[in-house]
């Protein structure tokens, strides 16, 4: 698919919290990250994890009596025996993963400084090589699921970079010990049932199971819940292979997700566009959508200054506010975040699609004098935010539509642009 001057693609996938983190490889920077195809389906499990819990915890005796136990539980579960045997020989308890979620990095990159990594110049030539290389399996790929195979492309870089970085973590120790540490232990001990089933299904042997520390696998990182949903057997071998060196099946798996999701074809997730002078900022964000010939009607182009085309009802997207890139994002966009939510990883898939094609840079200037907040930062601005009289209804040191309101609101009280963007200086300001 060929975009116009002005469009950069499509996208999806970024990494962080241990329900999540996948292996960008070489090029890889920290993102917040909401695991692609996040759990297809809620179980819920016969057991509680915090009563399977050992009494003394994190220690390898602790966790073989936690392994015992939870046995009892996957064969009410459908898990058989032999399977099971199969599954946990000689897993013991891996201080490495354990290590990995307890110092998880936080991430702390602006969208420019994100960008610059997740579509490098190597990243963006890899990707051209790899859609040269496979181009015949992704023609066939993208005329079965009708999905754009730059964007396929765009994710598998970003997951893993094309292959080369899949992980080599055994799967069903490191679910085990998530499982068992407790944090987040219903949702591992689910995904380690499905990691099972996986098996006890004959796609995949345990030694062969490998991925991130966090249980993500294969060229495009699903977790074990969405493999059982999404994966396909493209290459008709009777089994859904995304660990091996051959992509083939991951790719079309990836395809098979983005198309139950509701992707249109031939149709960008966004495009950059330039704002009228006196824009209304208020009119910014997802909930706020119009037509192109409304936002025409209010001064609306393309960064280079065309009209807007009409790709569908649009919104408004700023993601670091008024100074920096604005774009205007479509259906593909949400289709996209059902792989990961994460804004950032949105706008790097699509990019990458897009240079890998051939497309331009984006052309708007980033307000580089910024930096990202930290966490608690986050959580600061909400708390004086709040106490200043602009309520963000929660402290969470997340910039949900709330936190964006009250922004928005203290910026217009203080004569700001009200772009709702949480930036250093405003926080500073806020600090008084």
């Amino acid at each position: 698919m060929r975009f116009a001057v002005m469009a950069f693609g499509l996208c999806v996938s970024l990494a962080a919290g241990a329900a999540a983190a996948s292996g960008i490889g070489v090029e890889r920077s920290p993102q917040p990250r909401a695991r692609p195809m996040q759990a297809a389906a809620q179980v819920v499990l016969v057991s509680d994890p915090d009563q399977m819990r050992a009494a003394a915890p994190d220690t390898e005796a602790g966790f073989q009596r936690w392994i015992r136990r939870f046995h009892a539980v996957a064969l009410k579960r459908g898990i058989s025996s032999s399977t099971l045997r199969r599954a946990f020989a000689g897993v013991t308890l891996n201080e490495y993963v354990l290590e990995k979620d307890r110092n998880q990095s936080e991430f702390t990159k602006t969208i420019w400084q994100y960008l610059d990594s997740a579509v490098s110049a190597k990243r963006i030539a890899n990707g051209r090589e790899a859609m040269r290389k496979y181009a015949r399996v992704l023609d066939q790929i993208q005329r079965r699921y009708h999905v754009d195979k730059s964007v396929i492309v765009a994710i598998w870089g970003l997951e893993s970079s094309y292959g080369t970085h899949r992980g080599t973590v055994p799967i069903i120790g490191a679910l085990a010990t998530l499982a068992y540490e407790g944090r987040r232990g219903r949702f591992f001990e689910t995904q380690l049932i499905d990691a099972l089933k996986i098996i006890q299904d004959g796609d995949v042997s345990p030694a062969q199971m490998t991925g991130s520390w966090a249980g993500a696998m294969g060229h495009t990182q699903f977790i074990p819940s969405s493999y059982l949903a999404y994966a396909v057997d493209f290459r008709g071998n009777g089994k859904r292979d995304i660990w091996s060196n051959d992509p083939t099946d991951a790719l079309a798996s990836t395809a098979a997700y983005l198309h139950r999701y509701g992707w249109r074809e031939g149709l960008p997730w966004g495009i950059e566009i330039a704002l009228p002078k006196g824009f209304d900022y208020a009119l910014s964000g997802r909930r706020i959508k119009k037509s192109a010939a409304e936002w025409e009607r209010l001064g609306l182009r393309t960064a280079t200054g065309a009209r807007l085309p009409n790709y569908g009802a649009g919104s408004v997207l700023l993601p670091a506010g008024a100074k920096g890139a604005a774009f205007m994002i479509y259906h593909n966009f949400g289709v996209i975040e059902r792989y990961n939510s994460a804004d950032a990883y949105v706008i790097a898939v699509g990019y990458l699609a897009s240079r890998i094609e051939g497309g331009p840079p984006i052309r708007h200037s980033w307000p580089l004098g910024d930096r990202a907040l930290t966490f608690a930062e986050r959580k600061e601005m909400q708390t004086r935010l709040t106490r200043a009289g602009f309520n963000t209804h929660g402290v969470d040191g997340r910039i949900g539509p709330d936190t964006i309101k009250a922004i928005r609101a203290y910026q217009r009280h203080a004569g700001l642009i009200p772009d709702g963007y949480a930036s250093s200086v405003l926080l500073q300001r806020l600090r008084g």
